[in-house]
């Protein structure tokens, strides 16, 4: 009867982090959650970029069409024809645009069948009050640069200025001082230096050229000398307040500057403030440009508050009146909905999922690559088994089914091997057993028929003796090769230990008379067991036959029949020379034999035994030995008590 042993959940397999359904599936799980978690990334990467550059243009088209607008009410009395202006920002920008008066009364409308706007305006449009949040550069009053009203230069004007402006910008380029012309709103040029470029001190000699070929002379740069080169007659030189003409106010803005006076004047009287009249510096000052060359001799200032007042009104009339700016998608559904990604935005993002798909890839390749690698190993195990060559074991590391498949393989090669080796020695034991009495047989038989020897009465009972001994020989490996092939079966009966014993005793009791051994048989107590009774005989007698092969003579060979607890026990015991321990765990092989020399002094097949564990573990129990090395062995088969079914 079988014991279970102790076990533990941990001895039925590998932990549950090294099985292999859950590194699989942990892996796919990682190699999933880095995939959507970099393909979420990339998504909101590019959604943000595109919400970014969305806004942007959406913030710079805008603005566009605040500037445009606020350019179109400076330069304009009225918003009379500027249906053309918005039709063209509304195609280009794909906006609505709309503009109502501060009462909501409709100016114009680049979508006429879509609703009235409703909510609050984008934006007033006012060139006399600009929206610092749109224009952060606007001027300190607030009013547009390109509203110029009065002051704006008839062509005339313009072409002498722009002319004077070039020859001083030439003159200031010999010096190496690089100066650019920049024509403002009202047509007046500006000299500025280039971008990068010093500008030249303010009493330089080019700030005052006028039409006088006194100025028209090479450039002190040019010719090494210290200074100007003068003519024979040398006009004296201007004098810090002497100004150029293209400093001097033209006509047009002296007449101009007469109106912004008499504004001012009014209202410095009204606020009782001290007043003079304003000058075109002042007008520089509030739009943005310098000053510097324009400034009062007297150094009175002119009331900034007054001039301001005056601008606006002296302005409004030239001017359109305020509007207000509805900017808003268009409702006919032309433009195209969602959000668009750039050409740059698309690369990044393709680049980025090509770079995701690489690294998933590769992780399933190295996770594949360490899951099938011993999968092969083993594989090229079995093939070389296959092949014919000697099992050899194989070395993984993993520690799940992997593993134990590896170790469950490596100790079927090490039992293949042991398989073999067995067949091996069976085959050379079973020729060497047979070749013996075979010998014997022939040698007598040939002997006689050649007329060499007579066949006695001893002859033939050695020969039959051989003959027998084949004949066991034979039984002896049919009874293994059913046992090995299933097909050993038992009739199981009622049968009393104490007439198995007896029958065995006294079968063997001549021969152990003959070698001089003393053999008895006792039985403790009534046992009864079911078992088949001639397999139960040829069990116990093989265990009687080796005891007498290996006791001397004078020894004693003692049979006993007990009980413990609910096994039956049957134990025989000699005097013998014993076994070493080393070899115990050999004994119940086929044609093992602790003589190496298989000496056949005390005769036997060497499968015996073999046969006896067989029969016993058919039975439902084991057999087992102890010995004491020149003190004598004993050999048990324990079987159940209880039926058994065969």
């Amino acid at each position: 009867m079988s014991r279970r042993r102790g076990h533990s959940p941990a001895s039925e397999g590998p932990r549950l982090r090294h099985r292999l359904s859950v590194r699989v599936l942990t892996s796919y799980i990682l190699v999933t959650i880095c995939s959507v978690t970099a393909t979420a990334w990339v998504a909101v990467q590019g959604t943000s970029g595109a919400i970014r550059t969305e806004q942007g243009q959406t913030l710079a088209d805008d603005t566009r069409i605040y500037d445009a607008l606020l350019g179109y009410a400076a330069t304009h009395p009225d918003w009379e024809g500027v249906d053309g202006l918005v039709g063209d920002l509304a195609a280009e920008t794909g906006r609505r645009i709309t503009l109502t008066t501060q009462d909501r009364v409709l100016v114009v409308d680049s979508d006429p069948d879509a609703p009235a706007p409703r909510g609050r305006a984008s934006s007033v449009v006012d060139p006399m009050a600009v929206d610092v949040t749109l224009v952060p550069d606007s001027a300190p009053d607030r009013i547009d640069a390109r509203a110029v009203g009065p002051f704006a230069l008839p062509e005339a004007e313009r072409t002498e200025l722009l002319g004077l402006a070039r020859t001083q910008a030439e003159c200031f380029g010999n010096d190496g001082w690089e100066m650019e012309v920049d024509v403002g709103p009202s047509g007046r040029p500006a000299l500025r230096p280039a971008s990068g470029a010093s500008e030249p001190s303010s009493d330089h000699y080019c700030w005052w050229i006028e039409e006088d070929p006194y100025f028209a002379f090479p450039s002190p740069a040019s010719t090494g000398a210290p200074g100007p080169v003068p003519p024979a007659e040398p006009t004296p030189a201007p004098d810090s307040g002497s100004a150029s003409l293209l400093n001097t106010p033209t006509g047009t803005e002296e007449a101009a500057l007469a109106e912004l006076g008499e504004l001012a004047s009014a209202c410095a009287l009204e606020r009782d403030a001290e007043h003079r009249p304003p000058v075109l510096g002042d007008v520089f000052a509030l739009t943005g440009p310098s000053d510097s060359a324009m400034s009062d001799p007297s150094g009175r200032p002119a009331d900034g508050v007054c001039v301001e007042a005056a601008r606006h009104e002296l302005l409004a009339p030239y001017t359109a009146s305020a509007v207000l700016l509805f900017i808003s998608d268009p409702t006919d559904g032309a433009a195209e909905s969602g959000l668009a990604l750039s050409r740059e935005g698309l690369v990044r993002i393709i680049g980025l999922v090509a770079v995701v798909l690489a690294l998933a890839v590769g992780a399933s390749v190295l996770l594949s690559t360490r899951l099938t690698r011993p999968l092969r190993t083993l594989t090229d195990a079995v093939q070389r088994v296959r092949a014919g060559q000697d099992p050899a074991g194989v070395r993984v590391s993993d520690r799940g089914e992997i593993g134990r498949l590896a170790q469950a393989f490596n100790d079927m090669s090490r039992h293949l091997g042991d398989l073999e080796r067995q067949r091996k020695d069976m085959i050379s034991d079973i020729s060497h057993e047979l070749r013996t009495p075979l010998a014997n047989i022939r040698s007598w038989l040939e002997a006689a028929q050649d007329g060499l020897a007579d066949l006695d009465h001893e002859r033939r009972a050695t020969l039959i003796g051989e003959a027998l001994l084949l004949q066991r020989l034979i039984d002896d490996l049919q009874d293994l090769a059913q046992a090995d092939a299933g097909e050993l079966r038992l009739h199981p009966e009622p049968v009393d230990l104490r007439d198995i014993v007896a029958q065995v005793v006294e079968g063997h009791r001549t021969g152990a008379g003959a070698a001089g051994i003393d053999l008895t048989g006792r039985v403790e107590g009534d046992l009864v067991l079911t078992a088949d009774p001639a397999r139960l005989r040829q069990a116990v007698g093989n265990l009687v036959s080796n005891a007498l092969r290996h006791t001397p003579e004078g020894g004693r060979v003692t049979v006993r029949a007990f009980q413990r607890g609910d096994l039956a026990a049957i134990e025989v015991e000699d005097t013998g020379e014993g076994i070493a321990p080393e070899h115990l765990p050999r004994l119940f092989d086929r044609f093992w034999r602790a003589d190496k020399s298989r000496s056949r002094r005390t005769g036997g097949s060497g499968l015996g035994l073999a046969i006896v564990r067989h029969i016993a573990e058919l039975h439902g129990g084991h057999a087992l030995a102890v010995s004491t090395p020149g003190a004598g062995s004993a050999f048990t088969i324990v079987l159940p008590s209880a039926p058994q079914d065969t």
